[in-house]
């Protein structure tokens, strides 16, 4: 009988621990929207400024543009206790080199491109445990447009690839074709205890 009692009482606790509670379920919706909306703004901003400058300017200003401003407008979108940056399995510069964490996701995400899943499943979130804190986590595919291929291509001018190397002298970031996963929004937020 006693054996009984302990078997059930591990297995309560464990469905206990195991099934979301609604309000759980409902917080990490909110969060799951935050998040996205946070890449919707984010992505169409650095879109208008890199656009706007291969206009007026021409592809070697934008190199230097996305290397001056492209850091402050992402770190402009942090608000609310969201960290947000940008990562790649491939990247340009060694700060936005992927934790643990993000390369797995970046890899599933890249699975999922190769495998032409539609955009509304390039994305990934869940709640991790980072240094003893709960965190959500959310990644969103960046897929690389036949523009990014300028400066993120086979084939890039002589004249981009030295502004290129003078900026980024460890530079991974190229070999890129369109449709392909340059990288990923990756955004983290602690969650109260």
């Amino acid at each position: 009988m006693k054996l009984r009692t302990t078997s059930f009482l591990c297995l309560f606790a464990l469905l206990l621990t195991a099934t979301p509670l609604p309000g759980r379920a409902a917080d990490e919706q909110q969060l799951l929207r935050e998040a996205r909306e946070i890449v919707a703004r984010l992505d169409k901003r650095l879109k208008e400024e890199l656009q706007k400058v291969l206009k007026e300017e021409g592809t070697v200003q934008a190199v230097e543009t996305c290397h001056l401003k492209a850091p402050d407008i992402v770190k402009d979108a942090w608000r609310n206790g969201w960290e947000v940056r940008r990562t790649s399995l491939k990247v340009r510069n060694l700060e936005d080199a992927p934790d643990k964490w993000e390369y797995k996701v970046l890899k599933e995400l890249d699975a999922k491109n190769e495998a032409d899943a539609p955009d509304s499943e390039l994305e990934h979130w869940e709640v991790v445990t980072v240094d003893g804190q709960k965190r959500f986590r959310y990644m969103k595919a960046i897929i690389a447009k036949q523009v990014c291929t300028r400066c993120h291509g086979k084939h890039i001018h002589k004249e981009v690839a030295s502004q290129l190397d003078s900026l980024y002298p460890f530079d991974q970031a190229r070999g890129f074709e369109a449709g392909d996963l340059r990288g990923a929004y990756s955004l983290s937020k602690p969650l109260s205890p």
